[in-house]
């Protein structure tokens, strides 16, 4: 089956050459020419031409707004001639997934919202969480593709449903990361050994996806190479923000992770790696955490 696919970043790429390597035949987009050539796919020089050589397009992007023009844009997959189905990988949000699917419904374009949870790792080894809403006719006839990629979770036809449930998990992702990493740098300046309390954590009912994963991975080694922008979850906790005050919910807790996630960003930079938001934390208490056990 020819496939295209727009945006070969930190989890674009992975998820893209898992396709081939599934023995799809791929057409890709990106503005770096030498991640294309990198995966080994046919070359197309607008996210338009990926439309117009392939059914299904799949798009991993960076921001709503990116995520806007590759799907409607001027030269947009909305221009293509061939596409009947695109599939936005991409955390966006709800407004900005109703607005896609609106304009390419004009077009007669299927569009099913599908952000993905799992990470670089996940996207590497097919393990990924894919959130998915659409038509059901339409999930059930891409689910060949979206297994390629990882376990596809069908949260309902409303569009847009999908990233609403990709925010909440967000969200919480986010708070267990920054909360992890309170406490833990509070063991440390108590002179507690931040090994001995991870292997602790994840023994006890204080595990997280963070003391599980994140902490063994990218914090205790100081490697802080996860493969996740800091700014990247700056976005995703403002967009459940804006969720969740358009629906009149409380956002007590949310705040003020946005703040603490705000703050890293600010000092940290926006590129660098979403776990260096334990750095602040250590350096308000004056440690470290790390390295590894000797």
């Amino acid at each position: 089956m020819t496939i295209g696919f727009i945006g070969l970043g930190n989890m674009g790429l992975p998820m893209a050459r898992r396709l081939v390597e599934a023995g799809h035949d791929l057409v890709a987009f990106d503005r770096r020419s030498d991640a294309v050539a990198q995966l080994g796919a046919q070359a197309a020089t607008s996210p338009r031409e990926v439309a117009d050589r392939a059914e299904t397009v799949l798009a991993s992007l960076p921001t709503p707004a990116v995520s806007l023009e590759v799907a409607t844009g001027p030269a947009g997959v909305i221009e293509g001639s061939r596409v009947k189905r695109f599939i936005d990988l991409s955390t966006v949000g709800s407004a900005t997934a109703v607005q896609i699917h609106d304009l390419l419904a004009t077009r007669d374009i299927v569009a099913l919202d599908s952000p993905v949870s799992g990470g670089v790792g996940g996207a590497e080894r097919g393990a990924l969480a894919l959130m998915v809403s659409g038509p059901r006719a339409q999930f059930d006839a891409a689910g060949p593709v979206l297994g390629v990629l990882g376990h596809a979770f069908y949260v309902g036809d409303k569009p847009g449903s999908a990233q609403t449930m990709k925010l909440a998990n967000n969200l919480l992702a986010a708070n267990v990361l920054v909360a992890t990493a309170e406490v833990v740098v509070m063991g440390v300046k108590a002179g507690l050994d931040p090994n001995v309390m991870i292997e602790v954590l994840n023994a006890g009912s204080g595990a997280t996806s963070a003391s599980r994963d994140k902490f063994p991975r990218a914090i205790l080694p100081r490697t802080f190479d996860y493969g996740f922008a800091t700014a990247l979850m700056v976005k995703d906790v403002r967009l459940y923000l804006e969720e969740a005050r358009a629906l009149g919910v409380p956002i007590e807790i949310a705040d003020t992770v946005g703040r603490l996630w705000g703050a890293a960003a600010q000092s940290q930079g926006p590129d660098s790696d979403f776990t260096t938001v334990i750095k602040p934390f250590e350096e308000a208490a004056g440690v470290t955490v790390g390295p590894a056990r000797r």
